[in-house]
C-alpha cells in the first residue's frame, strides 16, 4: 500500500469521532443533482444554476461528483491543473483544487478516466468530509452534479446531500430510470424528499404529465410523494452554448431555456429545506459512509 493509500486507511479509523463532535451552525445548502439517465441534461442545469445563483449573489460551490467521467471542465470550457483525484489521493487540500468559473462560482473539478475513482473507499470518503468541513461556512450553496445511474458513489453523494433534485426528460426510459433511483434511496437509504425538474419539454403540459406520472408511481408503489420544482423547455440554443463551451445563462440569457432555468432558481431560493439533525451539510454523519460500504 503506497502512503496516500496508508492515510486513507488512517483516516477511516481516527476520523468518525472527529466528525461526530463537529456540530455547524452555518446555513450552507447542499444540493444533489441527479438522475436514473444519463443524457437528460443534468450536468448543463446544474452549472447554469450555479451560475445564476452565483450572479444573484449567493456564494455558490459546484462540485463536479462524476467521479470516474467528469465534465463539468468541459462545458466550462476550463482546464484545471488539479481536481478531486489529486485530493482524495493526499496530494492537494481542496483550496487548491478549487477553481473559479464564469459568474464568480467556485468549481471543484473532478478526474476523468481515473479508474480508481469509478468507487470511492471508505478512507476516499472521508478525506473528502475532512476538507469540505473546512468550506462549510464559506458558501449559500454546495451544488453536487452526481453521476447517472445507481452506482454507490451516485448513492453516497445523494446521501451526502440535504436536498435531492431528480432531472428528468419526458423519455419512457428517463422516467422508469428516475423511479428506480428514487427507489433505491427511499427503500435502501431511507431518503424520504424528492424534488423533480423535468428537462427538455414542449411545453408546459409535457412536463406536468412526466410530473403526474413518475408521482403516481411513487405514490403507489413507495407510499412516497415527490415535489415539483418546474420544467426547463426544450431550447435549440442548448447545444450551440455547449458546443462554444459556454454557459446558456451566459451567452443566451434570454433564452425560452434560460429564462426558466432562472425562475427554477428563483424558486428554489425560495423554499425552506427541511432542518437536519446532523447540521448544514449532512457529509459529517458517519453512518452514511458505514451504510454505504
Amino acid at each position: 500500500m503506497d502512503q496516500a493509500g496508508m492515510l486513507r486507511e488512517m483516516k477511516t479509523n481516527v476520523m468518525p469521532a472527529a466528525i461526530r463532535q463537529k456540530r455547524h451552525n452555518g446555513n450552507t445548502r447542499v444540493i444533489a443533482v441527479t438522475s436514473g439517465k444519463g443524457g437528460v441534461g443534468k450536468t448543463n442545469i446544474t452549472a447554469n444554476f450555479a451560475y445564476i445563483l452565483s450572479k444573484m449573489g449567493k456564494r455558490t460551490l459546484l462540485l463536479d461528483a462524476d467521479v470516474g467521467l467528469a465534465n463539468i471542465d468541459v462545458i466550462l470550457g476550463i482546464t484545471p491543473k488539479y481536481n478531486l483525484h489529486h485530493v482524495l489521493s493526499g496530494e492537494k487540500n481542496l483550496s487548491e483544487a478549487v477553481v473559479e468559473g464564469p459568474g464568480g462560482i467556485k468549481i471543484l473539478p473532478s478526474a476523468s478516466g481515473v479508474q480508481e475513482m469509478a468507487e470511492l473507499s471508505k478512507g476516499q470518503k472521508f478525506t473528502l468530509l475532512e476538507e469540505l468541513d473546512g468550506l462549510d461556512e464559506a458558501f449559500d450553496f454546495m451544488l453536487i452534479d452526481t453521476a447517472a445511474g445507481i452506482a454507490d458513489n451516485v448513492i453516497y453523494f445523494n446521501m451526502a446531500a440535504k436536498e435531492i433534485i431528480v432531472v428528468a426528460s419526458p423519455e419512457p426510459t428517463s422516467l422508469t430510470d428516475a423511479y428506480a433511483l428514487i427507489k433505491v434511496l427511499y427503500q435502501g437509504y431511507a431518503a424520504k424528499r424528492f424534488t423533480l425538474l423535468v428537462n427538455m419539454a414542449k411545453n408546459s403540459n409535457e412536463a406536468d404529465g412526466v410530473y403526474t406520472r413518475l408521482s403516481n408511481a411513487t405514490n403507489h408503489f413507495l407510499d412516497l410523494p415527490i415535489e415539483y420544482l418546474g420544467y426547463i423547455p426544450h431550447d435549440q440554443n442548448v447545444p450551440k452554448a455547449v458546443r462554444k463551451q459556454k454557459l446558456l445563462s451566459e451567452v443566451f440569457p434570454d433564452s425560452k431555456a434560460s429564462k426558466s432555468m432562472s425562475e427554477v432558481v428563483e424558486k428554489l431560493c425560495r423554499k425552506q429545506p427541511e432542518n437536519h439533525e446532523n447540521g448544514t451539510i449532512k457529509f459529517f454523519d458517519r453512518s452514511i459512509i458505514d451504510k454505504n460500504n
